[in-house]
């Protein structure tokens, strides 16, 4: 009941203070104040205003159990060691599997890697084989020309 008061009485004397700019000519400004001025009671008349009373209350709550209570020191304890893990699991499985794919530890070119299409062809262009990225066009091309595409 008083916050109702409280808010309409604020809207009231914004409103009031509106009319006075708009009386004296300046409808922006005029405006502006009685855009802010609504604003209290629409916030109370939609529910927001005691939703975030609650919030506050809450917010208060969490903080004075955060200090005087051991178990939510405890729980932000569990919270670092959830991260800790995660971090150690990234970075070694990051390690893993460099040494999984290398091969134990030999070095493979990229070329000996990729199966031969055929023996004794040719690349289909000749940029194929100065460019790696090209390279499997070529190979593409060639497959396309066997088919007879």
């Amino acid at each position: 009941m008083l916050t109702s008061t409280v808010c309409v009485a604020l809207s009231a004397a914004g409103l009031a203070i509106a009319l006075l700019a708009a009386f004296r000519r300046r409808f922006r400004k005029a405006t502006v104040i009685a855009a802010a001025a609504l604003l209290p009671v629409g916030l109370y008349m939609t529910g927001l205003l005691s939703l975030a009373g609650t919030v506050v209350r809450a917010v208060v709550d969490w903080a004075a159990d955060l200090v005087f209570k051991p178990s939510v020191w405890a729980g932000f304890a569990v919270l670092a060691l959830s991260v800790v893990l995660y971090a150690l699991a990234r970075v070694f499985g990051r390690r893993g599997r460099v040494t999984e794919g290398g091969g134990g530890g030999r070095a493979v070119a990229p070329e000996a890697e990729k199966p031969a299409l055929g023996r004794g062809r040719k690349p289909a262009s000749k940029t194929a084989k100065n460019d790696p990225d090209l390279a499997e066009f070529g190979e593409i091309e060639e497959i396309l020309k066997r088919r007879g595409i």
